[in-house]
């Protein structure tokens, strides 16, 4: 690859601001890399809708994205992870990665007592697709899932350390408990935000897995293994840029309150030309 690729953003898309817990992770970890990222929250949410409908929108966006010019894209839902991630990636061009296998490895690895939970949302627990990854690591492993869906809205109304969003986390995670899981998934981007509050819940003795570090990580990997590497000699003005399929200013609002970067504009643009 020449070192113009080399220097490209990475494309980054959700179906709206779950992702940027993803993003965020890129920024701490992989921080000579620049980003181009879309929040789909015109369509949200993904977790409802069905598979075809999911790889519909993926298309749509990494279309969009490859007009930015981007040398490979993060799929930053698990929801179109699930359902859309091995379509997307025979159709070639760009490498693709998304959150659901790099968290079912770590997974995999992680649990003692071979009792892994997973916690997400209705589409993504449906795919069963964090089971059958973790079993492919390790058959023997038991896998207990669990839809969350009220997580989401909790986290976008930011009631992150409120009393209520306390309950809902009790009374979702009772049966990860009472199933003695000593390793906990986190598969909805919007959970990494409720971190403290689940390990609160689950005692210090359950692993939690963020499937949003583990995919910056495997984009470190991916990067270097290409050849694709940003060497970080080009400071620009705008490293990251943030584009929406609809409420700019509230997803800004959101952005600005989660991410080590202050985003001063996020543009809205429509989805459905591309």
């Amino acid at each position: 690859m020449d070192r113009g690729s080399a220097e490209a953003p990475i494309g980054v898309f959700d179906s709206g601001v779950g992702g940027l817990t993803v993003a965020r992770e890129i920024m701490r970890n992989l921080p000579a890399e620049h980003i181009v990222y879309f929040g789909d929250t015109a369509r949200l949410p993904y977790g409802s809708k069905s598979r075809e409908t999911i790889v519909m929108f993926s298309r749509q966006i990494i279309r969009f994205l490859q007009t930015q010019d981007v040398k490979a894209i993060v799929i930053a839902c698990n929801t179109a992870s699930a359902y859309a991630l091995d379509e997307v990636s025979r159709e070639g061009g760009l490498p693709v990665i998304g959150v659901v296998k790099p968290g079912a490895r770590v997974a995999a690895e992680a649990t003692k007592n071979g009792r892994v939970g997973v916690i997400g949302t209705q589409g993504t627990v449906g795919s069963h697709i964090y089971r059958d990854l973790i079993q492919k690591n390790d058959p023997r492993i038991t896998v207990i899932e669990k839809a969350c869906p009220l997580f989401v809205p909790l986290v976008e109304e930011r009631w992150i350390h409120d009393p209520i969003t306390r309950q809902v986390a009790e009374r979702y995670l009772a049966e990860m408990k009472s199933q003695q899981v000593d390793t906990l998934v986190l598969g909805c981007t919007h959970y990494p935000l409720l971190r403290s509050m689940i390990g609160e819940v689950m005692g210090s003795s359950v692993t939690l897995v963020n499937p949003a570090y583990e995919a910056a990580q495997e984009l470190k990997r991916l990067l270097e293994r290409e050849g694709l590497a940003n060497p970080g000699t080009d400071e620009k003005e705008f490293p990251y840029r943030f584009f929406v399929s609809d409420l700019a200013e509230n997803f800004k609002e959101f952005a600005n309150s989660i991410l080590p970067y202050d985003v001063g504009m996020t543009q809205k643009i429509d989805i459905e030309e591309y």
